[in-house]
């Protein structure tokens, strides 16, 4: 009787063992996947998600108070993107200034980091733009609101530390939100980005022309942007009948002429900025004697005769707005021109505005960045390319600076990078970009030399070749 007590007690607690454990394994809290944390952000919905492998890729819209000063005055649809990999790694946010692209890519601190990337549109570029657009929002410190919300909103899911970078206008957005809000970011690379702080003084950019690459390719480049505008009657008639068989119209610039000479007076710069100089080989040699097809076509594949039509201003006229309201824009002079060719120079980004927008430019707002930045740098590299025009003004560090680089790739241009610096500088800016991630091993730390990225080349993510933008933009 006593054994069959003792049997039965035995299977009750047993029983109650196997509930409890079956109880407790139903209690336990199923993992929320990446997408629904995502969009169970306040504001935060999907347009897409598209696959990648080792990634989740999402393209979202994010809901941004059109000033940041007076939230309840209006919203709009920012789009913003995520190169998910795992909520363990750091995140590398960036922006290149412009739009954003909708398929999957890897910035190199993100391959260096081997983290997650955050992507972001700048405001009033479409489609982030507010319906009806008050232009006197678009400006620095709202488009810094803009990633400080973005940060705020994403900081909660992807918890390691961050690193903001871009290119260019990119370069120049990293280096304006670490001004306004030095406490999100824990480092920023910002890749060749202009800093124009005294707009009427634009001498650099003349001695850079000076002395650029060789003076043989220097008198190939000029010999035929003199021709262009030598040979202006003919080669503007071929302009407009490509203009008309392309339904290019010339309403914001005020007319053909002006635009014709826009892109002649890009071409040097255009071929600097895009162009190495092994490419001098494809420039017509004697351009006096060339044939107008062939100075036409060495001008349209560097300058671009669609860049200052309506049609090809649209896109950038954010770009152009800023340019002539705050970041400034470069003014050069020809001497290898006669004065009787030129009629308008480098002409002001107001011509490149729509007139329906009222602009009015603030000299304060660079010399503002400047001083922050040699004064309080912190955690900051800037890398330039030695051959790349935009890099004649650039950023540059005082004795208040801490932590912080500036460094010049030789040979490069505006696709200038940390892989393109001389082996001592890049495997120091790797290391401190790994440092920053807070990823940098022991043995990194004890010898910066040691340093590579974490993470392998991929061809579909990692594409190097920097992306050309017709007419005379950073």
């Amino acid at each position: 009787m006593r054994k069959a007590l003792r049997w039965l007690l035995a299977l009750v607690v047993l029983i109650g063992t196997v509930s409890t454990a079956g109880a407790a394994t139903a209690a336990e809290p199923k993992a929320v996947d990446i997408k629904d944390r995502l969009l169970s952000i306040p504001g935060m919905s999907l347009i897409e998600e598209k696959p990648y492998t080792g990634y989740r890729f999402f393209v979202l819209n994010y809901t941004q108070p059109v000033d940041h000063r007076h939230p309840s005055k209006g919203t709009f649809q920012q789009r913003i993107t995520v190169l998910h990999k795992d909520v363990s790694r750091p995140t590398v946010f960036y922006t290149g200034g412009y739009n954003v692209s909708t398929n999957p890519s890897r910035r190199e601190p993100t391959q260096i980091v081997d983290g997650n990337q955050v992507s972001m549109e700048y405001r009033y570029f479409t489609p982030s733009r507010p319906e009806p657009a008050d232009w006197s929002k678009l400006d620095i410190w709202q488009a810094a609101s803009d990633q400080h919300r973005i940060f705020k909103a994403l900081k909660g899911i992807y918890s390691k530390n961050w690193v903001s970078t871009g290119g260019s206008k990119g370069g120049m957005t990293a280096t304006y939100y670490e001004r306004f809000y030095p406490r999100d970011m824990d480092g920023v690379v910002a890749y060749v980005a202009p800093n124009d702080v005294v707009n009427r003084e634009d001498s650099a950019y003349d001695r850079f022309f000076a002395g650029v690459g060789t003076e043989e390719c220097r008198d190939k480049l000029n010999g035929v942007q003199r021709e262009a505008l030598v040979r202006r009657a003919p080669l503007e008639k071929k302009y407009a009948a490509y203009a008309a068989e392309n339904g290019y119209t010339f309403d914001t610039i005020g007319n053909l002429d002006r635009a014709y000479e826009a892109v002649v007076l890009d071409y040097v710069w255009g071929f600097w900025q895009y162009s190495t100089l092994a490419d001098c080989a494809d420039i017509p040699a004697d351009a006096k004697n060339a044939t107008d097809e062939a100075i036409w076509d060495s001008v349209n594949t560097i300058s671009g005769f669609s860049a200052y039509t309506d049609q090809g201003l649209e896109r950038y006229t954010p770009y152009y707005y800023q340019a002539g309201t705050q970041m400034g824009a470069p003014t050069i002079h020809f001497p290898h021109i006669e004065k009787k060719y030129i009629r308008y120079g480098y002409q002001p980004p107001r011509n490149f505005v729509p007139r329906s927008i009222p602009m009015r430019f603030e000299p304060w707002a660079m010399w503002n960045v400047d001083r922050w930045v040699r004064h309080h740098a912190r955690h900051m590299l800037f890398v330039y390319g030695e051959n790349d025009p935009w890099g004649a003004e650039r950023f540059r560090l005082g004795h208040g600076a801490r932590d912080s680089y500036v460094m010049t790739a030789p040979g490069m241009n505006h696709g200038a990078n940390v892989a393109g610096l001389v082996p001592d500088q890049k495997t120091l800016a790797t290391a401190r970009i790994l440092d920053w991630a807070g990823v940098a091993s022991a043995k990194v730390q004890e010898d910066p030399s040691a340093a590579k990225p974490l993470a392998t080349f991929d061809a579909g993510l990692d594409k190097r070749d920097v992306e050309r933008e017709p007419a005379l933009r950073p």
